[in-house]
């Protein structure tokens, strides 16, 4: 076999070669997470790599001994709202940052960079006694609010650095055309911006999804609990940990992620097209 085609298939055959151990590096873990959730309980302590008999019932069991749907809603609730509140400000703050020149507009675009800086657990113990102060303590609705809060910083960062690159005769030559500045905007503008706006989708939506140490400050009751509290849970101060639930609840929560990934990758690409001059 020779030709364009051999060549290829070559080429092909030796990325695949390069990158196979960061392949095998990125998915170790979820193999051994995937394997300890269906063995039985008496082997998941055993050094065997499969189970004599894999045990599928071990993810029902999981879920209707742990509450797991209701951590589940919870995350979900909580991670797509706080992103898009996220968006809801950032998307016109960005645009405004961009588009307009205004007096203290480096002080702000200084502030943004700044709070980039902060780790959220520097300020837990203000954000607590602020919530107390609210009365939102042990609801999910807090944490909507802060995950938005500090997602917006970020989101105006990435959202600002792509509007530059987006052509202002662009919108230019719909005003001209006789569209008002939020036609343009809407039609015009927006689409060229739905690949970033997608990809800061994404890191709001996996930040708030994955975040730990506000959510088991602030959360009491089982029936608040997102999905890190929940699976933290069923370790901490336990006598025996029943590591095939752990790994069951692990791996079920890797899913709605993996989902919102592939869906929105595919709007991703799309967007790139959407809007696009001839």
């Amino acid at each position: 076999m020779s030709g364009p085609g051999a060549r290829r298939l070559r080429k092909s055959a030796l990325c695949w070669l390069a990158l196979s151990p960061l392949l095998v590096l990125c998915l170790f873990p979820y193999a051994v997470m995937f394997i300890t959730a269906i063995k039985p309980a008496s082997e998941v302590l055993r050094p065997t790599w499969w189970p004599s008999e894999p045990a599928w019932h071990n993810i029902v069991d999981m879920w209707n001994a742990t509450g797991f749907g209701v951590a589940l809603f919870n995350s979900v609730k909580v991670a797509v709202l706080s992103t898009a509140v996220a968006l809801a400000v950032s998307v016109p703050f960005a645009y405004a940052l961009d588009r307009f020149r205004f007096t203290g507009e480096g002080a702000v675009r200084q502030f943004l960079l700044v709070t980039q800086m902060l780790s959220p657990i520097v300020l837990v113990i203000g954000l607590f006694r602020l919530i107390v102060w609210l009365g939102l303590v042990d609801t999910t609705w807090s944490l909507v609010a802060i995950y938005g809060a500090f997602n917006i910083a970020f989101t105006v960062w990435m959202l600002q650095s792509y509007f530059a690159t987006i052509p202002r005769e662009l919108e230019e030559a719909a005003w001209i055309e006789g569209a008002s500045r939020a036609r343009a905007v809407a039609q015009v503008f927006l689409p060229l911006a739905l690949p970033a706006m997608t990809v800061t989708a994404i890191f709001g939506f996996i930040n708030a999804w994955n975040e730990f140490v506000i959510a088991l400050t602030i959360l009491r009751s089982d029936s608040s609990h997102t999905l890190p509290i929940r699976i933290f849970s069923l370790v901490a101060g336990r006598y025996t940990v029943e590591w095939h639930h752990v790994m069951s609840a692990a791996l079920v929560a890797t899913v709605p992620v993996a989902i919102v990934f592939s869906w929105l990758q595919r709007y991703l690409v799309r967007g790139m097209s959407v809007g696009a001059v001839k």
